[in-house]
């Protein structure tokens, strides 16, 4: 302004210097002020008519002079009036004559949008909304360039208020005065620690805490998003349809995507840009889910022990079995042939992607559905089974297989276990299926039996196991018994061999005389035969003299020394040619006898 009023000075003076000093000063000195003056008022008019926007600024025009004024309600110009014009003057140099004189120019940030966020938008002018409208139309892509554009927006019936259509990560060079923007900070305990937004507006960048949250929206692998939407796209066709799970199962009412409702289809895994004050995007996880019946009960127990008489000792203690809330729900209570059980379980459960905007228009969250409908009903089934009705194939008298169907007995928790997982995975299938769930498989887990029930039939094996150990410690004592004798055996092992010899060389010698003996038998049996036969011819006593003579000469054959200093005989022996006579004489020589007998003739 003061530029103005210079040069507007400037320029009078240089009209009337001349005739100022017209008398008293030469001509040329009249016309060298007039210069002068004209050269400093086009100074002054230029200094004014430029202006260069810096690189990161916008400059936001208020224009001062030159203008009609506003419509009532207007706070943005489109058309030239005085106030906060639409049109903003980007980076670079401008020149316009008196630009700064007849406006205040501001130079305000760029906006600038982090990538994982987006920007939300406020305008301060436009349209009014139709009645019942909380927000502005989305901008269609083909013109949501321009519509960032103040007098574009201006012109073509933006709306005032807040925009459901939002900025991506980028650089924006706005109008500051028509468009506001915040981007909400939410702590995530990552990389951001504080709640500190920013805030783009008149008054340039600006930092204040709020609970608004414009990061993206995330949809992590394993789950689906169920958009509720507050709005409708402009030209939307929107027609309600109800969808059940199941024939007889949960039923919603649901709307196509971009009308206002909970959508009939789900957000796929990945990242969405959603304007979180139009759109409630809940996460459904649709990974197979572990339930946990465990816990919750005091657990007894009755010990058996050996003491050091050999007998059995009962003594009966009780464990308390904690529940973790975080992670699991109480065992389920049966009562079974009037004994309470406690009975752990475990359910695998899983949402179909598809069911998934019916379950949160019916139900809400998945933890909802386990809570509301899910848990309870296996609690039911499952105390319903164990009091009802089992169908198993057990041994007859005979030892064939029978089927039959009876009522459940305690210790079918533990052996038919099987059988009574699958009835009760049968009948919480058909509830699970009315809730948009599958269950894939129920697993029992221990069940706290009265042990009571169970004593008898620990004894009777502990018993066994003892009969058991005491034949095998029999075994045990046989064979170390051999090894000992086998020891001692190795240990005599010289000794036994040669006793063992010895036994063999007698056993060989008494072979050996056995043979001489039989032998001789035979000898003395054929000497005999052939004695008898001589006897028989000769006769007896020829047969004796013989041999007594056969004794002598054998005798007479080994000893020869008995002949000599013997006196020959001189009896003369004549007989019938028999042995008489040399018999008589070697008997006369011996002096065995006496004279010599002539034998007969």
């Amino acid at each position: 302004m003061i530029s103005i009023v210079l040069m507007l000075a400037l320029i009078a003076a240089a009209v009337v210097a001349p005739r100022f000093f017209g008398g008293r000063l030469p001509t040329i000195a009249g016309l060298a002020v007039r210069a002068g003056c004209i050269v400093l008022a086009l100074f002054f008019l230029v200094s004014t008519s430029f202006i260069n926007v810096p690189a990161d600024k916008v400059g936001v025009i208020r224009k001062i002079y030159g203008g009609r004024t506003l419509e009532v309600g207007r706070v943005i110009a489109a058309d030239g009036e005085t106030g906060f014009q639409a049109r903003i003057l980007t980076p670079g140099f401008h020149f316009s004559p008196a630009v700064t004189v007849i406006n205040a120019i501001e130079l305000l940030p760029m906006v600038t949008v982090p990538t994982g966020f987006y920007g939300r938008i406020v305008t301060l002018d436009g349209d009014p909304l139709p009645e019942g409208q909380i927000m502005a139309d989305a901008w269609p892509d083909a013109i949501f360039q321009s519509m960032l554009d103040a007098e574009y927006f201006m012109k073509n019936h933006g709306q005032k208020g807040l925009q459901a259509s939002i900025l991506k990560p980028g650089r924006y060079p706005l109008n500051l005065d028509l468009y506001q923007i915040k981007i909400g900070y939410a702590v995530n305990g990552k990389d951001q620690t504080t709640n500190d937004d920013e805030v783009y507006d008149f008054r340039g960048r600006t930092v204040e805490k709020s609970p608004l949250d414009t990061s993206i929206t995330k949809i992590p692998a394993g789950f689906v998003g169920v958009v509720r939407s507050t709005i409708s796209e402009k030209g939307k066709i929107c027609t309600e349809t109800q969808a059940a799970t199941d024939a007889d199962g949960l039923s919603a009412k649901l709307v196509p995507p971009g009308c206002k409702g909970i959508w009939s289809v789900s957000l796929q895994p990945g990242d969405y840009y959603l304007n979180k004050d139009a759109y409630d995007v809940i996460a459904v996880d649709t990974r197979v889910q572990a339930l946990e019946f465990k816990g919750g009960y005091t657990r007894r127990y009755i010990d058996l022990a050996i003491d050091s008489k050999g007998d059995i000792v009962q003594s009966p203690r009780a464990v308390q079995m904690p529940v973790d809330p975080k992670s699991s729900d109480d065992a389920v209570t049966t009562k079974v042939e009037g004994w309470e059980v406690p009975q752990e379980l475990r359910a695998q459960i899983q949402v179909k992607p598809e069911n998934a905007p019916i379950v949160v228009a019916a139900v809400g969250t998945l933890a909802e559905i386990e809570k509301r409908i899910i848990i309870p009903g296996i609690r039911s089934i499952v105390r319903n089974v164990a009091g009802g009705q089992i169908t198993v194939t057990e041994k007859g008298p005979d030892g064939t297989d029978v089927t039959a169907t009876r009522p459940v007995r305690v210790l079918d928790l533990v052996n038919q276990r099987p059988a009574l997982e699958a009835e009760v995975l049968r009948l919480v299938e058909i509830d699970a299926r009315r809730a948009g769930v599958d269950v894939k498989e129920i697993r029992y887990g221990e069940a706290a039996i009265p042990p009571e029930l169970l004593v008898a039939r620990q004894r009777e094996q502990l018993a066994g196991q003892l009969r058991a150990a005491y034949v095998q410690e029999q075994v045990a004592q046989e064979q170390r018994q051999k090894t000992e004798q086998a020891r001692a055996t190795a240990d005599q092992q010289s000794s036994l061999v040669t006793a063992q010899i010895a036994v063999q060389v007698a056993k060989q010698n008494e072979e050996r005389q056995a043979a001489n003996g039989r032998a001789e038998r035979r000898f003395l049996e054929e000497q005999a035969a052939g004695q008898q036969a001589q006897t028989n011819v000769l006769g007896k006593d020829s047969v004796l003299q013989l041999n007594q003579l056969k004794l002598i000469l054998d005798l007479l054959g080994q000893h020869p020394e008995i002949l000599k200093g013997l006196p020959m005989p001189s009896t003369l022996v004549v007989g019938s040619g028999g042995l008489e006579g040399p018999a008589a004489m070697l008997a006369q020589s011996l002096g065995m006898g006496g004279a010599a007998k002539p034998a007969a003739k």
